[in-house]
């Protein structure tokens, strides 16, 4: 039996073809996918203990306006032990005005504020990345009409 395989492979590799893996690939990382997110304002769960909130200060316009996120514990308190990133871009002109993931501040009251450039009408779309110990724990986006 082993002589055979190593005649087979022999084969394989005198004619220049590619061996076949014998060992099956690692399913593909659920790395750059983005849950769709609730509206504003919604609570939604990051894992069995924690759970977030986010939302606009004011109402997004042409500018500058702050994404603000609260991350709470189950019982309600707030937490701030996460990194919480953030993207904005046009889904239609993707990467063409976007920033880049940015770390979100975190204010004295522990609101998580990443200030948004929104530079023309259209739809966007917000990303969000939340790591706790260095682990992505959760990604999600917010699409909205500006």
């Amino acid at each position: 039996m082993a002589r055979h395989l190593l005649g087979i492979l022999i084969l394989f590799f005198s004619l220049g073809v590619a061996v076949p893996p014998l060992v099956r690939a690692a399913p593909p990382t659920a790395k750059g996918v983005y849950q769709p997110l609730p509206k504003p304002g919604t609570r939604v769960p990051i894992d069995t203990d924690y759970y977030f909130t986010y939302g606009f200060g004011k109402q997004p316009k042409i500018g500058t306006s702050i994404m603000r996120v609260e991350i709470f514990t189950r019982d309600g308190n707030r937490d701030t032990s996460f990194t919480v990133k953030g993207d904005a871009d046009m889904p239609s002109m993707r990467g063409a005005h976007a920033a880049g993931d940015k770390n979100f501040a975190l204010s004295a009251k522990g609101v998580y504020l990443l200030p948004v450039r929104l530079v023309m009408p259209g739809d966007w779309e917000i990303r969000f990345t939340f790591v706790k110990k260095g682990k992505t724990v959760l990604r999600g986006a917010y699409l909205f009409d500006l």
